[in-house]
């Protein structure tokens, strides 16, 4: 028996070597397809749209399942030809995603069992002919893999139509044209106070800390920019124009009448002094929440390389959470907010649409930004600026002085002690966010000079 099995493992050992050595072509184009991806996703098709990722990424899979087909069959005595299936059924899915460049999930509850079923097939058949050590090293780990992402992309479909979180809508949807934007306004008194969430978040976020705390005040409305939150998307990515018109769209046909007291979070800041741009006659007043500088790509040394990385990571997102990924990175997320808001930004953040848009958003933020450099003069609008200090780039301080100088009545404050998230996120800071707010109201209210009140 031990002669038989020294037999057996010397027969397995060799099979590699007998013609060609299948082992390394199994290496070559599992790591090979792998790696094409990996490059194409940074290099050629770095920020394009989903359907491009995700068509170009299989159609290279294709490839390499048909070079194993192919160069197994030509060289080797171990030739593959079931390599060929999932070569075909890889092909076909390319074809029809950069075709026709889905953004539903329609078919989520379909390719999961699918490609399971596929898995399975795949590893009885290499069972079968591959007599080498690479298909337990290297052909099992790429089914493991593949099978992985069909159980998470069943989890992400099932979670995305059970979740309860993104259903309860708070306020109500508004038609602005040719889509529904969300709209959520609390509170009485004028001047309106209308929130802006900062690059890549929805309503929940501003509607956490924030818009109770100014509601006991005013007017305050929360809003989703289109393709966020409860929001429809637009026929394309937008710039910070078009964003300002879909909100002045979007309080005219709401009811909420101006002039407004616009408040902005990060890149809210930028959507903020673009609407200023358009309508100035509809802005009472400003509030600046650790907001991102028009000229911030041209003035902040890191920034461009962070922009850059942000481009391609984000473009890469929305066909990573299909397969569930996003649930699993935000499932700990804004653990700081209310469970009810909590809870609604962890639902929507993990969706491929929401990744869709961050996209969108991205690639657009610059023309955002050039066109918020237009407003160099607010006059005397009362103007906040909050700026935290915690973990900022030496850059940001600057910068931040200078968007202060944009009226004439305006203060600065400085939170030595709060990081850029925690200006919305933490509920202390965020306090301090919505007295900023209160106190820019206050000055409309009684025709009091802002930084009157500061001293």
């Amino acid at each position: 028996m031990n002669a038989i099995a020294t037999h057996a493992a010397s027969t397995a050992s060799t099979a590699d070597t007998a013609r060609g050595h299948v082992g390394r072509i199994v290496t070559l184009t599992m790591l090979g397809g792998l790696l094409m991806a990996v490059a194409a996703v940074i290099g050629p098709l770095a920020g394009s749209k989903e359907h491009v990722i995700t068509g170009s990424v299989l159609a290279v899979f294709a490839a390499s399942w048909t070079a194993l087909a192919a160069f197994t069959t030509r060289w080797t005595d171990q030739p593959q030809r079931w390599a060929a299936v999932p070569a075909a059924v890889m092909a076909v899915a390319a074809v029809t995603v950069l075709v026709l460049a889905p953004t539903g999930n329609q078919l989520g509850w379909v390719w999961p069992p699918a490609i399971l079923g596929l898995v399975a097939w795949m590893g009885v058949s290499s069972r079968r002919d591959l007599r080498s050590r690479s298909r337990v090293l290297v052909l099992y780990p790429v089914l493991a893999a593949l099978a992985v992402s069909a159980l998470g992309g069943a989890y992400e479909t099932y979670a995305e139509t059970t979740d309860p979180s993104a259903s309860d809508m708070p306020g109500r949807l508004v038609d602005v044209g040719d889509r529904k934007l969300h709209i959520s306004c609390t509170g009485t008194g004028s001047p309106t106070v209308v929130l802006e969430p900062g690059l890549g978040e929805a309503s929940p976020i501003m509607a956490a800390w924030i818009a109770p705390d100014v509601a006991t005040t005013t007017r305050v409305c929360v809003f989703d920019r289109a393709g966020r939150g409860w929001s429809d998307a637009a026929p394309g990515p937008q710039d910070g124009e078009q964003a300002a018109t879909d909100l002045h769209t979007l309080l005219a046909e709401a009811g909420e009448p101006g002039p407004y007291v616009l408040a902005g979070h990060s890149a809210g800041g930028i959507y903020v002094l673009d609407f200023v741009s358009l309508f100035p006659v509809d802005v009472a007043g400003v509030v600046l929440l650790d907001s991102m500088h028009p000229e911030q790509y041209e003035r902040m040394a890191s920034w461009p390389t962070f922009y850059e990385m942000y481009r391609r990571v984000s473009a890469v997102a929305p066909s990573l959470s299909r397969i569930g990924l996003g649930r699993l990175v935000y499932s700990t997320e804004y653990s700081d907010l209310p469970p009810v808001q909590r809870d609604q930004q962890r639902a929507f953040l993990a969706t491929p649409r929401h990744s869709r848009s961050v996209r969108d958003e991205l690639s657009q933020i610059r023309t955002a930004m050039a066109q918020a450099a237009r407003v160099t003069d607010l006059g005397d609008r009362p103007l906040a600026v909050l700026s935290a200090t915690e973990g900022a780039e030496d850059d940001w301080m600057p910068m931040q002085d200078d968007l202060a100088t944009l009226s004439t009545d305006s203060v600065h404050r400085i939170l030595t002690k709060a990081t850029h998230e925690m200006v919305v996120g933490d509920e202390s800071t965020a306090q301090q966010s919505s007295q900023l707010i209160v106190d820019v109201v206050t000055s409309i209210r009684t025709s009091t000079p802002l930084n009157a009140q500061e001293g």
